[in-house]
């Protein structure tokens, strides 16, 4: 790829990215969540998990989850409960309250869908779609699944 293409190709990448956590922080506000934080929440959606699960579903480091769950179980919308399983792990869950803002994050995030498509088909969505799933492909198969890309760390193999 040349380079004026590579640049327009990370530019336009670069102002989604910020563009789209703005706007998601924006819409996630009035449910007293910043940007982030919902991901946790949905990723909670089916049941009770590790931290350790939810830094790689999330693709976030553990000690940044670890603040993540610490600050929404002082909101009130997780807690910490042992594994009936595994006495040495500790699960998290949401609680009745985090139930009831699930609901209402998957609303913003219908709102947020619609606001980053507006104006497409249903056919460019689909292509859309297409090429930035192959994207994120690309992106995860040079990092590693759940692992952050850094000069210092090979990616995984």
């Amino acid at each position: 790829m040349d380079a004026t293409r590579a640049d327009a190709l990370n530019e336009v990448i670069r102002t989604i990215a910020l563009r789209h956590r703005a706007l998601a922080g924006y819409l996630l506000a009035p449910l007293g969540l910043h940007a982030g934080q919902e991901v946790v929440i949905l990723a909670l959606a089916d049941g009770p998990c590790t931290q350790g699960k939810l830094a790689a579903a999330s693709g976030c480091e553990p000690p940044t989850i670890s603040g993540t769950v610490r600050k929404l179980a002082a909101a009130g919308l997780v807690e910490r409960c042992p594994s009936p399983t595994d006495g040495r792990a500790t699960l998290v869950a949401l609680t009745p309250a985090g139930a009831e803002v699930l609901a209402r994050i998957r609303c913003a995030w219908g709102k947020l869908a619609e606001l980053t498509a507006a104006g497409l088909t249903e056919d460019e969505v689909g292509a859309l779609l297409a090429g930035l799933r192959r994207i994120a492909d690309n992106l995860v198969n040079s990092c590693g699944e759940g692992e952050r890309c850094r000069p210092d760390r090979p990616a995984a193999s």
